[in-house]
């Protein structure tokens, strides 16, 4: 099944006959996943709309579950939120969450954007010139300072946990991994539930000793695995090892000299800030 940059839906048919279109092609009974599709990917109020009247999210919603209804056994999917803007992003990113949790083919999923990985993906395969540089673990890929999207700006790490404590009166949860634990905002998300989180390395800054006076509470102690230069002579790259997991900081050279930052020291990675992406 494929899904394009642009939905590419017949402009002449419903919604629904767009489904049918893909329904058609299924060399299994595509029927009993009409409406579980159709559910998944919230398009019962959109059958009867014409493609002209939806959005760019609904369309990109359209075309994903038509690609579906064909019953591949592969789903590649070749950017399909570049041609979107930011609100319509946001709104897809939970439908294609439940996709990566309810299907049961694999999805081969191309993207410039490593937000779009750390959310979605569970195995990374970075290329260049047509080839493949590197392939690994999401996590343990991302984490990679010999990799170009390392020191990107938006560069961050993705680290799976589970909610082991709620803080009802500040409404943050303890979102716990092995080694490490971080505070995040609670979102309803009940104790022991898994959680993906998303560190930027650009919310992550770097004390030699734990500093009390600061409105970050994520003050955590912290290795120096690795020094890289960065996208710029005025940055640095730092890896932090947490537990079993690996962070990012980006900071400038200035301040990693100051420091004396040398792998194998030990610091404390203040997180300013954490985002929950699934």
């Amino acid at each position: 099944g494929y899904v394009f940059q642009q939905a590419n839906l017949f402009p002449h048919l419903t919604v629904s006959a767009n489904l049918r279109y893909g329904e058609k092609r299924a060399k299994r009974d595509g029927k009993a996943r009409f409406d579980e599709l159709v559910e998944l990917l919230g398009l019962s109020a959109l059958l009867d709309r014409m493609p002209a009247r939806l959005s760019g999210g609904e369309r990109q919603r359209v075309a994903i579950a038509r690609a579906l209804l064909s019953q591949p056994k592969l789903l590649l999917m070749d950017e399909p939120m570049s041609a979107l803007d930011i609100h319509a992003r946001q709104e897809i990113f939970p439908y294609l969450q439940n996709l990566r949790q309810s299907l049961s083919i694999p999805v081969l999923y191309v993207t410039h954007a490593p937000d779009e990985v750390a959310r979605l993906a569970d195995h990374l395969a970075v290329m260049r010139d047509g080839r493949v540089i590197a392939a690994g673990p999401t996590a343990e890929t991302l984490a990679r300072l010999d990799l170009p999207m390392a020191h990107e700006r938006r560069a961050g790490i993705a680290i799976d946990a589970r909610i082991a404590d709620i803080d009802l009166r500040w409404q943050l949860a303890l979102a716990k991994f092995e080694g490490g634990a971080l505070w995040i905002a609670h979102t309803g998300r009940a104790v022991g539930e898994p959680v993906r989180l998303m560190i930027h390395a650009r919310d992550v800054s770097i004390a030699l000793t734990e500093n009390l006076n600061v409105s970050i509470i994520n003050r955590v102690p912290a290795i120096v695995r690795e020094i890289a230069r960065g996208d710029h002579p005025s940055v640095m790259i730092v890896h932090l090892e947490i537990g079993s997991r690996l962070i990012m900081a980006r900071v400038t050279a200035r301040s990693a000299n100051l420091l004396s930052l040398q792998p194998g020291m030990g610091v404390y990675a203040q997180i300013k800030s954490v985002a929950i992406i699934d």
